[in-house]
């Protein structure tokens, strides 16, 4: 294969990726996604501003960051090693503490501790949160569904991650309702997200392992080279999120 466009795009995609930031092919344009008719990062501020002790599931530091001022006690938590430094540099001078996890099930927070936890595109336990969260707390989550950007399973032949793959919003507010949540607003969309040449997309797949399991470049490079013929033609890639938000009170 000697395509020396397709060679060079996958070679640029190496770029080491970290932070959940994924600016390298956003800010660029190599990749863009259409808009949601809510904003996680307002709700999440708006919320920030009225909390006095606020945990975040999963942060990379990158977006949190922006969020500020914290109220005194603001704890983040991230389980993905590489992302642990990042996000303590991150956040450590603006007041926020950084915990590496290891497990939804067991965090190491005081029941009651908080009275506002967020979560973007992060694993939870509800009854954990449920535990941590203080009486009239607030939970905000953003979170992406089992069949996001399936399209891309399709192109290369991989099946969709048998444990995500039927994660969506009505599971998930029947398992907030079993554990003492009221619902306040709840929402699902499924907006197109553009991939304008290949290496983005394979920038994409490194960044998140568990869209396609066990993916590796050689191993597809013959279904990433119709992709990327598809691109040429075309201008782009096309697939579809799967996005829900919800915001519940603990009761």
């Amino acid at each position: 294969m000697n395509d020396k466009t397709f060679l060079s795009f996958l070679k640029h995609a190496d770029k080491p990726f970290s932070g959940w930031d994924f600016s390298f092919i956003e800010d660029t344009g190599r990749m863009k996604s259409d808009l949601l008719s809510w904003s996680y990062g307002s709700m999440a501020l708006s919320l920030i501003q009225d909390s006095e002790s606020m945990l975040d599931m999963g942060t990379g530091g990158e977006f949190l960051s922006k969020l500020g001022p914290f109220p005194s006690s603001a704890y983040a938590t991230e389980c993905y090693l590489p992302n642990v430094p990042v996000a303590k540099e991150r956040l450590t001078p603006l007041g926020v503490q950084v915990v590496q996890i290891d497990d939804d099930e067991d965090l190491p927070f005081e029941s009651g501790q908080f009275d506002l936890i967020i979560n973007k595109h992060e694993s939870y336990s509800v009854q954990e949160v449920r535990r941590i969260l203080s009486k009239g707390g607030r939970f905000l989550t953003q979170q992406v569904g089992g069949l996001d950007c399936e399209e891309i399973n399709e192109k290369l032949g991989v099946p969709l991650n048998e444990e995500f793959k039927d994660w969506d919003l009505e599971t998930a507010l029947k398992e907030m309702e079993k554990h003492d949540f009221k619902i306040l607003k709840s929402r699902e969309e499924c907006p197109t997200q553009r991939f304008y040449d290949i290496g983005a997309l394979v920038y994409y797949l490194k960044a998140i392992p568990w869209q396609a399991l066990g993916f590796e470049v050689n191993q597809y490079k013959d279904e990433l080279y119709e992709i990327h013929k598809m691109i040429e033609e075309k201008g782009y890639f096309d697939v579809t999120q799967y996005r829900f938000m919800i915001l519940a009170e603990a009761v």
